[in-house]
């Protein structure tokens, strides 16, 4: 009598969440910051100024939450926008 073989169902794992972090420097302008949260990350302007301000007041400020490979790309975006306007704006991605 040949042997059944049953597949176990594998469940499906949430994927890991990552922040996306703005981080304050001297230089970079609070209008620029905000045209960053708008334009990559899609916040109105009401809520890209409080961003702004947390990044200005508190040292740091979350972006948004997003997988892995979208904060990556998220970061890479601001990096680029941030180069070509001169500004030494810093972004860095951490597991949630």
């Amino acid at each position: 009598m040949p042997k059944v073989k049953t597949l176990e169902q594998s469940k499906l794992q949430e994927p890991k969440m990552f922040k996306v972090i703005l981080l304050n420097d001297d230089i970079t302008t609070m209008d620029f910051v905000i045209e960053i949260l708008m334009n990559i990350f899609h916040h109105n302007f009401e809520n890209a100024s409080k961003i702004m301000l947390e990044v200005h007041l508190n040292g740091s400020g979350i972006c948004g939450i997003y997988t892995q490979e979208i904060a990556l790309s998220k970061q890479k975006k601001v990096f680029e926008a941030a180069q070509m306007a001169n500004f030494p704006l810093k972004v860095k991605v951490e597991e949630e």
